[in-house]
């Protein structure tokens, strides 16, 4: 077991009753430049958060190619308003390369691939520079996420990974959001509850009673993108 890895452990025991701004202090502290945030900017709350514990701190943004113009919007918003440096990630191939060789539309037939070639590998590459990273799961978002440590051993990455904000309700992010006037993506508004790319097969906005996530991939048996697996 590394060091980091110990550290992680360790850090996941004693941090677990800690409030998302201890958590990120921790962060701060102990990984200086060596820490970043990712946002997929459905809203700017970790982003946020960990502004205030490290002003300028490096915001990470995949860019897919297929996201809705809103989210692109938040992203340009975040990075003109607050104390970050949001940095873009891009897949290897272009939409249209990607479509040239595997054929239009991957998302509707294969997801998995999809997801890897434009989200997986390029964060893979992406977070090369880094020790530790901070995302913005939540153990109420959805089953594949109920057990979400805020901080634990990233052993696909062999980084420290950090999830501040893993014990908040969408009622704790709610009221989060009005008190410090956090930025949202403006679908958020429209009814969306959770925004990824912009295919129908890979987020359309849930109906009456189903859980956040309910509009990712619906119908395909796909929770999870594979970032966090």
């Amino acid at each position: 077991m590394t060091d980091l890895e110990k550290l992680a452990t360790a850090a996941g025991r004693e941090l677990e009753d800690a409030s998302a701004q201890e958590i990120m202090r921790w962060a701060a502290d102990t990984f200086g430049s060596k820490l970043c945030v990712t946002s997929s900017m459905e809203d700017a709350v970790v982003a946020h958060l960990a502004s205030t514990a490290a002003p300028g701190i490096d915001v990470v943004f995949l860019d897919t190619g297929y996201h809705f113009p809103e989210t692109i919007g938040t992203r340009d918003a975040v990075a003109a308003t607050m104390p970050v440096n949001v940095i873009t990630l891009t897949p290897r191939q272009t939409v249209a390369e990607q479509d040239a060789e595997y054929g239009p539309a991957l998302h509707d037939r294969d997801p998995d691939l999809c997801c890897s070639l434009r989200k997986v590998e390029p964060l893979q590459r992406g977070l090369t520079a880094y020790d530790a990273w901070a995302t913005g799961l939540r153990r109420d978002e959805s089953p594949t996420r109920a057990n979400t440590p805020v901080v634990a051993w990233d052993a696909k990455r062999r980084k420290v990974k950090i999830a501040p904000i893993a014990r908040w309700t969408q009622a704790d992010v709610d009221a989060y959001v009005q008190e410090h006037g956090v930025l949202l993506n403006p679908l958020l508004w429209e009814g969306y509850t959770s925004v990824g790319c912009s295919p129908l097969s890979c987020t359309r906005m849930p109906g009456e009673g189903e859980e956040g996530r309910a509009g990712r991939w619906a119908g395909s048996g796909k929770q999870e993108c594979g970032i966090h697996l």
